[in-house]
């Protein structure tokens, strides 16, 4: 039985019968099962090659072997490290330049806009080898901010541009610079994303409206745009997007928790006084990086290390992008904090909606792509917006809505828009079946890819597209939703609203008159995600020595064979590491998701919360 069993079979007491301290109790053995099966399921794993007799004794030559193997690999990590910080610090001094591998020019600067913003929209620029496709819908993947640096749909070859370039689409990204402009809110983000849509279908005057790709937050940041200007897309693609912030699975998703643990969005709050009114992306990166420890602290490093003849450019590429988080206004912040992950506004019920924004006014086809292995965008987040906004597969029908949906069984969130196999695969998939999509009838719909067998002369793998008719029910993986938490984020939204209030009536005005410009950016330099990019760069002198010895390593290279037992007794002492650290992240996750259920579910039980909805019932109809 998988985590994923245990997490169902635990559930199966309706939770409308259970009083708090029972569901409490239910949490704490169902997460005691999820810990002690996925240790068995490691171990299990890591232990095979062991019990199969597969670790070898050395020789005394195969010892001489990889112990030069191993200095020299030592030696090449060290560089590389180096590298990465060079890098790192050369990207600033050249003012945060946008990465990306593909020739492009600037259309509509967004600091030249009335309300300027630092969003600009750019045309990519095809290849030699590469021919456009003058009838076909144009394709604008917008960059999400979520902290990290920009270029993520187009920061090498295989990527979402890559793909939309070689289905010969007419091509444009829009994305964004470092620093935002003063005053610039989500709400002119917005109407300046607006302006780029229409420049581009003022372009194409004669083709379809354009297929709009958005990733993570620019994907709920389109959904927004689409239901307040529904006239503007031809096609909605929505990449490992949060839509329904509240929806999870009990022992599965704790970073929902986060929030309410935190007591609200006063820490947005601080983080943007302390900025100086700017919050620093590099604490949203930190979080993301602090979901998983093991490839945080070890798994990346390892990979690096074990395979560094090869793996160097690969890994100077990714942290090329990654290691230069970017700012946001506090103003935005503090509302997608507010309004979005812990009020749950968007796609929330009617008396949850914000702006006046309603995802029933989205009239074109949505398609929406989430994986299993996204710790940041479950499923649940993805698609449950589609149980909140329509009540029924007969009103999402009667309205003439088009939903489709892909679930990957395995990528993490940013393989979701980095990983060369998943453009390669499910990106392709897509843009290759943008006419079946707006063929299809009203309702919800999934979209699977079969493989095939490569054919003769070609690399590739070949995959076939088809779709299947579902139900509402069916994104919920065949059974509902046994419990509302409604109730106790609905505590966290009351509980950050007090704390908020406080901040900002007691803390924020002295606050604001310490910190200044140098401090603020003091803060960020100091910051470590930064300082150990810096301790590994050139700045640090202790390294004068390595760039020279690494030329000669490099002359006189002597890689292990791949036989060598040695190798794989390394592979088990990662393994064991990686483990550990797995087992850590889930005993904290568990202790996490239990403390939030304590501490908001007595508070809702104190302040007289609502009981939950009941899930299966109708909306009311408007009177």
């Amino acid at each position: 039985m998988d985590q994923e069993d245990i997490s169902a079979s635990q559930q199966e007491k309706p939770a409308s019968q259970r009083g708090l301290w029972e569901h409490l109790s239910h949490l704490q053995r169902l997460n005691a099962l999820n810990v002690l099966e996925a240790v068995r399921q490691r171990q299990k794993k890591t232990l095979t090659p062991l019990k199969r007799g597969q670790l070898r004794q050395p020789t005394p030559a195969q010892w001489q072997e990889y112990v030069i193997d191993f200095s020299q690999r030592c030696l090449l990590f060290w560089d590389t490290l180096r590298q990465r910080g060079d890098n790192r610090l050369a990207h600033e001094r050249a003012g945060y330049p946008l990465l990306l591998k593909f020739d492009h020019e600037t259309l509509i600067a967004g600091p030249d806009l009335a309300r300027p913003v630092n969003f600009s929209l750019l045309r990519i620029l095809p290849g030699p080898e590469q021919e456009i496709d003058g009838n076909s819908q144009p394709v604008i993947i917008i960059d999400p901010r979520g902290g990290h640096g920009s270029g993520i749909g187009g920061f090498k070859q295989d990527s979402i541009i890559g793909e939309s370039l070689r289905a010969g689409h007419p091509t444009y990204f829009i994305s964004f610079s470092h620093s935002p402009q003063p005053g610039q809110t989500l709400d002119d983000i917005v109407q300046a994303q607006a302006r780029f849509i229409e420049a581009v279908s003022a372009l194409h005057p004669a083709n379809d409206k354009p297929i709009i790709i958005g990733n993570c937050q620019a994907g709920w940041a389109l959904m927004g745009l689409a239901a307040t200007r529904p006239e503007l897309p031809g096609l909605i693609i929505i990449n490992g997007a949060p839509l329904s912030y509240w929806a999870g699975i009990n022992g599965r998703n704790p970073m929902r928790y986060t929030g309410g643990l935190l007591g609200g969005g006063w820490m947005a709050r601080l983080g943007s006084d302390l900025g100086n009114g700017r919050f620093d992306g590099t604490w949203l990166v930190s979080n993301f990086e602090n979901l998983d420890p093991a490839n945080t602290y070890w798994g990346k490093y390892y990979q690096l290390f074990s395979q560094i003849d090869s793996e160097a450019g690969r890994f100077l590429d990714f942290e090329r992008w990654w290691g230069s988080p970017t700012l946001l206004n506090g103003e935005e912040i503090e509302m997608i904090v507010d309004d979005l992950f812990i009020g749950n506004q968007l796609s929330g019920r009617a008396d949850r909606k914000s702006n006046g924004i309603d995802l029933k006014r989205i009239e074109v086809p949505v398609v929406v792509f989430c994986s299993y292995g996204d710790n940041i965008t479950p499923p649940q987040q993805a698609l449950n917006w589609i149980a909140d906004v329509y009540s029924s597969d007969l009103a999402l029908q009667e309205a003439g809505r088009t939903i489709v949906y892909l679930r990957h069984a395995s990528i993490g969130h940013l393989g979701i828009f980095v990983s060369g196999q998943v453009a390669r695969r499910e990106h392709r998939g897509l843009l290759g079946a943008v006419e079946a999509i707006n063929a299809l009838p009203p309702g919800l719909h999934e979209m699977l890819i079969d493989d095939l067998p490569a054919t003769s002369g070609s690399g590739d793998m070949q995959y076939r597209v088809h779709f299947q008719s579902r139900r509402i029910a069916d994104i919920h993986d065949d059974h509902e939703p046994v419990r509302d938490d409604d109730r106790e984020f609905s505590s966290v939204v009351r509980a950050s609203e007090i704390n908020s209030a406080f901040y900002d009536g007691s803390i924020r005005p002295w606050l604001r008159q310490i910190i200044n410009e140098p401090t603020a950016e003091w803060m960020r330099r100091t910051h470590p995600f930064h300082q150990q990019q810096l301790f590994w760069s050139s700045l640090n002198p202790t390294l004068w020595w390595l760039p020279g010895t690494v030329s000669a390593v490099n002359r006189n290279r002597r890689p292990a064979h791949q036989d060598n037992p040695l190798l794989a007794w390394q592979e088990l002492f990662s393994n064991q590491m990686q483990d550990t650290l797995n087992a850590y992240r889930d005993v904290r996750d568990a202790t996490q998701e239990i403390c939030f259920y304590g501490i908001y579910g007595v508070l809702g039980a104190f302040t007289g919360a609502q009981p939950p909805r009941n899930l299966h019932a109708p909306e009311p109809s408007a009177q």
